[in-house]
């Protein structure tokens, strides 16, 4: 390969990251519109065994923190940025996916109540930036979605996507768990 043909070939790889990004973005700003243009619910539709759905959301938004960690902690380890464990299980490649598959489950019925019943919220700093990362965060997701199942990418994409994911996450949780376990109450079943 010429000079010229490997700068081309990135260039190219470039511009699909671009465009899964702005992929991306989009899902963002379309859940930012339909929180901010719809009228919310107020309800409250699920609590499980919880004594309210706000408790039901900041220990399911506790447990897809706790799981993106172990996605973060697998992935260091399948990147070979950490050593243990020593030797990989053939069964490690399927706890990275499945922590990730699940911690995006369980962000479901947080990311429901949020947009159907609350809205898009700015009436002070906190609620802002929760937003903001909210839909940050399922755009973030989607990107890396479509980053995973892209062929050719240059080798920072996926971790970068993973990153922004990661970011996103804990900002959200930052911006509500801790801030119902700090503020309100704690451990608040």
């Amino acid at each position: 390969m010429t000079g010229a043909t490997i700068d081309h070939a990135r260039g190219d790889a470039g511009r699909r990251v671009l465009v899964l990004a702005l992929i991306g973005a989009a899902v963002s700003v379309a859940f930012g519109v339909y929180a901010s243009a719809h009228e919310p619910t107020l309800e409250t539709p699920y609590t499980l065994w919880f004594t309210g759905t706000i408790n039901l959301k900041v220990w399911f938004g506790t447990s897809a923190l706790l799981l993106a960690g172990v996605q973060l902690l697998t992935a260091l380890r399948m990147y070979g940025k950490i050593g243990v464990p020593e030797v990989l299980p053939a069964w490690f490649g399927q706890l990275h996916r499945l922590s990730g598959t699940l911690a995006f489950a369980v962000s479901l019925p947080v990311a429901y109540h949020c947009l159907w019943a609350l809205g898009f919220q700015s009436d002070d700093t906190r609620s802002l930036a929760h937003s903001l990362f909210g839909c940050f965060f399922y755009g973030a997701f989607a990107t890396k979605v479509l980053v995973v199942r892209a062929k050719g990418l240059p080798g920072w994409a996926l971790p970068v996507a993973g990153g922004a994911v990661l970011t996103a996450l804990v900002g959200v949780w930052l911006t509500s768990s801790l801030w119902y376990f700090t503020t309100v109450d704690f451990p608040g079943f």
